[in-house]
Order: structure tokens, then sequence, then C-alpha cells
């Protein structure tokens, strides 16, 4: 068993810590009413997408995602970073920029690393680390414990991970040559980032809308032997998909928890390729950038 595998079988154990921490009321996340940046970089930067969307959606106060590369000179009431290492250059960069009245928090699952020195809180998910260079639970059990905190995690969460964990993948799923995520409000980040493991560990054509943006364009590539995911948005789009003879899935679980059969099949659709998903092309654990 890879990596990655155990790691994605594990979540539903994460969740269950993730989701007491959050219920907890870990000091420094946002108060309500405050506008809040939330940054991160790759499958963080997804994750912290779906956050922005549900903080707003519960009334609790403006949230903006951003890579951490493009945080604007904004004036937030606080600026949470998303980091699984601690060690990613831009996150390090745009919290080094922050001026020293602007509260910050860090999510990371390493306290011992430079992100401590920058962030003014620093929140450590270590029972959610990873060996994998792809990151599944640590971003998965951040979000778990951001929902608790707004109070809009389901109960039942992580029984649902497991459900996703025994569920079987859609119908020939390793057969397609092309992969479609759809969203919708916060699920965007999910599909995003579903998207984003097939690219990681099988090299796959994958990409992500939201779902009412599909049928403006990028349908036009759906067909025999592609895959439309829906993990939101399916209501009166459903129909046409099929009509283009590309195979469909609807997510009938907690869009997180489907997310899980998504990074299932991202392993499976490497394996079948002859590729290792602990160590994807081109990629290392975190993006630490030399001087230019």
């Amino acid at each position: 068993m890879t990596y990655v595998q155990e790691e994605i079988a594990s979540q539903p154990e994460c969740w269950r810590r993730a989701l007491d921490l959050g219920a907890g009321a870990p000091e420094g996340l946002p108060l309500p009413g405050e506008r809040v940046a939330v940054i991160g970089c790759g499958t963080s930067l997804h994750m912290a997408q779906a956050y922005a969307a549900l903080r707003e959606g519960a009334g609790q106060g403006e949230t903006d995602a951003w890579a951490a590369s493009e945080l604007p000179a904004r004036r937030y009431d606080r600026v949470v970073a998303i980091t699984r290492s601690g060690t990613t250059t831009e996150i390090l960069d745009a919290l080094g920029a922050v001026d020293d009245a602007r509260p910050t928090v860090a999510i990371t699952a390493d306290p011992v690393t430079p992100v401590a020195d920058l962030a003014g809180t620093l929140i450590t998910l270590d029972f959610a680390d990873e060996r994998s260079v792809v990151q599944t639970r640590f971003a998965t059990s951040c979000l778990a414990m951001l929902r608790a905190h707004l109070g809009e995690a389901p109960a039942d969460l992580p029984d649902q991970a497991e459900r996703a964990l025994a569920a079987d993948l859609p119908d020939q799923a390793l057969s397609r040559r092309q992969f479609t995520f759809l969203g919708g409000g916060w699920s965007n980040g999910v599909a995003a980032e579903a998207a984003l493991k097939l690219r990681e560990a099988a090299l796959a054509w994958s990409e992500s809308y939201p779902a009412m943006e599909y049928r403006h364009g990028p349908i036009s590539i759906a067909g025999e032997g592609c895959l439309v995911w829906f993990f939101g948005g399916a209501d009166g789009l459903l129909d046409q998909v099929v009509r283009t003879g590309a195979a469909t899935t609807v997510a009938v679980l907690d869009p997180l928890a489907d997310l899980v059969r998504a990074q299932r099949l991202a392993v499976e659709l490497a394996r079948s390729r002859g590729l290792d998903p602990d160590r994807p092309r081109n990629l290392t654990r975190s993006v630490i950038l030399g001087p230019t």
C-alpha cells in the first residue's frame, strides 16, 4: 500500500479529531463580522476557496480566498494561511508582508517550521500530517475543522467518509480519457481539488468548473470516453451532459466526503498507468523557491 492510500484511508478518524478541534473554537480563527483573507497554494488554495464560500454563506463576514502569491495590499481584519509544510515560499512571503497590527493565523501540520515565526497564531493538525507528496488528509481535515468552527459541518461527516472509502468508483472510470469535476458554491473548491488529484497522481486530463459555467464552452469536450462528476449544480444540467455521451456521476454524500472517492480514483488511475502516486512527476512535498 502506498503512503497516499494509507492517508486516504485514515481520513474518517482524522476528521473526527478535526471536528472536535474546530468545535472547541481554537484561538486565532476569524470572529463573526471580520473581513478575512484566506491564502494557500495548490490544494490548500482549494480548501481556502471552499472555506471562504462557506463563511460568507454562513453570514460570518466577507471572506476572500487568494493564491498566496496574489494576496493584494487590501485591508483585511485577519489573514488565515493554510500550509501543510509551513515552508512554502509564497506563504512565508505573504505573511511576512502583513503589517504587525493585523492578526494572522496559520494552519499547518508541522509547528517546527518557518511559518511559526511569522504567524501570530499557529493551529497544528499534526495528526493529519502526511508522507506522500500528494495532499489528502491534511487538507480535508483542515476544511473539516473550519466547517466545525462555523457550525456548518454535518455530525456524521466522518461516517460519510467511511462510506466513501467503501463505495464503488464510477462505472468504467479507469478507462476514461478525460475527467471534468463540477461544483456549486463552496463545492467549487472541492471540484478543483478533485481535478488536481487526478492531474498530480495520474497525469490525467482533468478540469473543473462551476457547474453552470460548464455549459458556456467547456461542455464542447464532453463525449464518449469522458467522465463528468458533479459535486453540485447537477439540476438542469445533468440531462444535457448525458446527451453528449459522457458518463456522469452525481455526489450523494457531502461533497467533502465524496472527494474521498475522487482521491481513490486518482490513486487507482495512477496504478493502472504504471505510475507511483506518492511521487508525482515534477512535484515536491513543499515548493521552496530560490532567489531570482
